[in-house]
């Protein structure tokens, strides 16, 4: 497995797209980092970064799908898949194998952007808690945007239509966010505790606050599982089917 997962490393970065997928990354994280500090009425750079995170979080999830669009599409397209479905290899390790391959491209994204707050802490102050939780928990939030996106690129065999896939769910999973907050579902009581119970946006909220949560960290984890098991599903799903 590890040979995959390196062979799917080296993939991204032997080719510009994960350079230009990390360049779009830092782009929206810079922008967003100099509307913070113009918008500030004092000269000490003091200001949230989860905040950073959780006000462009739309845009970040359109960078995902791009990273995932290929993990399987690709493969299908050109009919390379066979190789690793007739390989020693199980399906399950073959999906983690491109999942922690996706991450680790993710992590090496929010590594670059440390040296925003690096600026902030030389001229400023940084709340410590507050900075690595935020990180932690957009880490995890990313996560299961990644396994969304990799079970879109395993339903077809075009990137493309894998990317548009990725982006309406993970649109839909930021719609359902914004609907639990509505006044219409606080006022349905067992519907709002079951939405609220699913929403990643209010999970991600506790990291922001520098709150470290297991309930929460085992929540991401857990559902990043399901969504790779339904990945894993539709996949031997197609390989019985050809016999």
């Amino acid at each position: 497995m590890f040979s995959l997962y390196k062979k799917e490393v080296q993939s991204y970065f032997l080719s510009p797209f994960a350079y230009v997928v990390s360049a779009l990354f830092l782009l929206v994280f810079s922008l967003s980092f100099v509307r913070g500090i113009s918008t500030m009425n004092s000269n000490v750079m003091k200001f949230s970064f989860p905040n950073i995170f959780y006000n462009n979080f739309f845009y970040f999830i359109f960078m995902i799908p791009l990273l995932t669009m290929r993990t399987f599409a690709e493969e299908r397209k050109s009919h390379t898949e066979t190789l690793w479905l007739s390989a020693p290899i199980t399906i399950p390790q073959v999906v983690l194998a491109k999942f922690l391959a996706v991450a680790t491209v993710y992590l090496i994204m929010l590594l670059l952007s440390l040296f925003f707050p690096l600026v902030v802490f030389w001229h400023g102050s940084v709340v410590g808690s507050s900075l690595l939780c935020g990180y932690i928990g957009f880490f995890l939030w990313g996560l299961v945007c990644i396994a969304v996106g990799m079970l879109m690129s395993a339903l077809t065999d075009s990137p493309i239509i894998a990317a548009v896939l990725g982006e309406a769910a993970m649109v839909l999973v930021l719609f359902l966010d914004n609907f639990t907050s509505t006044q219409f579902v606080q006022s349905v009581k067992p519907l709002h505790a079951i939405l609220s119970w699913f929403s990643t946006e209010n999970r991600f909220a506790v990291f922001s606050q520098g709150l470290f949560s297991i309930a929460d960290l085992v929540f991401f984890l857990a559902l990043s599982a399901v969504v790779l098991i339904w990945t894993i599903i539709v996949i031997e799903k197609r390989r019985w089917s050809r016999g």
